[in-house]
Formats: C-alpha cells, structure tokens, sequence
C-alpha cells in the first residue's frame, strides 16, 4: 500500500550522535516508501552547503543510499538551518521544498509548513526571521569563512536558548488566527508542520493540523496512506 513519511526538528549535532543513528536506521526500514518529507530543522545549526563537517558528510551519505534506493525526499528549511540549499539537495538527491507548499498528498490537497511563520506572538522572533531570510543578509553571511560562520552558529544558538527561557509558553506555540488564514488563502483542509515541539492533532474551523514532534528521547513521525493520517512516536536508543 502507498506510503509517504513525514519528519521534522531532529536538530542533528555532534553532541546528539544518537539521534543521527536513529535518522540512519529511520531511512534503513522505510526504503520502500513512495516519500520522505523533512519539514526543517533536520540540523541544529547549518553554516552553507560548503561545510564539510564530517557529520554534514555522514547524513549526506544516508540520504544517497535512501534516494538510490527510490524514494523521493523532500527537505524544507527550518529555523536553525534556513541556509539549506539547493546544492546540498543536489548532492543527496534530494529536492528544496519552499515554505510553505502545497502538495497532492494521495488526493488531498495538504499545506505543508516548517510552523515558525505561525508563531506570530513572537515578534521579536519573527523581526529575526525576516532578516535572516533576506537574500542579501544570506550573501554576506555565506561569503565569510567557515570558521566564522561556525562561530556565530554557537552564538545565535546560545542567544536562541536564552531567549526561549524568559518567553511565555503561548507565545512561542502557533496563533490560531495565522493557522486559519494559511489554510483558508491555500484552500486546504490539512496541515502538517513541525516547530513547535508539540506533537498533536488539532481540529480548527478550517481543517485538521498535523504537528510533528522533535527527536529528542523518542523520534515521531507521521504515517500517510491514502485517505489516513497517523501521529506515531518510537524509543531513540541511546
């Protein structure tokens, strides 16, 4: 039976190696799945499609043998990787998937979403977000060394977690009024995106949201069959 997978905000790390083994074993057993799709963050922090870290090496080699293997793969960019790029999806044979898009999944019409644009609450998070969209910002950053760019990964990182610690927990999930508008301008009645950190199903007046879970303890991934929709979580072994 046809089956697409979803997966988002694994933050891979080199501190983290488990979650890179559970990513590894992830792609092993869904070989024969029609598409993967990565809604953003699947890095903690992505410096360029130049880096040549060896765990940028080691995903990248995963990803090869999974879209050999025939599966199509998607990855969107998040808020911690928002420099992925096309080249990097070259090499992995993977595609660049715009946020948001909007995709046939087996008939239905789904909007598909990183989540942080629905976090309007946030201010001072999204004045920061469209900077850093900014084709010019991105320039000048990729053009610096990597070292460099290395550095301020740790910064931003560091100022992220700060800031996170004083934000009230409201603010930093989705505003209802921002999913209602996305889904009704798209004319979709399914949602799925990642972001928050709060796996769940929600009802809304215009359709269902889909919000995936990180990998932290335990990884969590949706299951789409045609006409089912399935929220699943599993152990990350240590």
């Amino acid at each position: 039976m046809p089956v697409t997978w979803f997966i988002s905000d694994l933050h891979l790390e080199v501190t983290r190696p488990a979650i890179t083994r559970a990513l590894g074993h992830f792609l092993l057993e869904r070989r024969d799945c029609d598409a993967l799709y990565i809604l953003g963050d699947l890095f903690d922090a992505w410096i360029g499609d130049d880096d040549d870290a060896p765990l940028v090496q080691e995903v990248a080699d995963m990803f090869r043998r999974f879209t050999a293997a025939g599966p199509s793969l998607y990855l969107m960019q998040g808020n911690r990787d928002f420099l992925l790029g096309r080249e990097f999806c070259r090499r992995v044979g993977a595609r660049l998937l715009q946020d948001p898009s909007v995709v046939n999944l087996y008939g239905e019409p789904t909007l598909l979403m990183h989540g942080d644009s629905l976090c309007t609450g946030d201010v001072e998070y999204q004045k920061f977000r469209q900077t850093t969209r900014s084709a010019a910002w991105q320039r000048e950053l990729l053009a610096r060394p990597l070292e460099d760019r290395r550095q301020l990964a740790r910064e931003l990182r560091a100022l992220s977690r700060e800031a996170n610690s004083n934000k009230a927990e409201d603010i930093m999930d989705v505003t209802p009024d921002e999913v209602e508008r996305s889904m009704l301008d798209r004319e979709v009645r399914q949602l799925i995106h990642g972001h928050t950190h709060r796996p769940a199903r929600h009802e809304h007046a215009a359709g269902t949201r889909w919000v995936l879970g990180d990998w932290e303890e335990r990884g969590w991934c949706i299951e789409a069959r045609p006409g089912q929709l399935r929220l699943i979580d599993f152990p990350i072994n240590s």
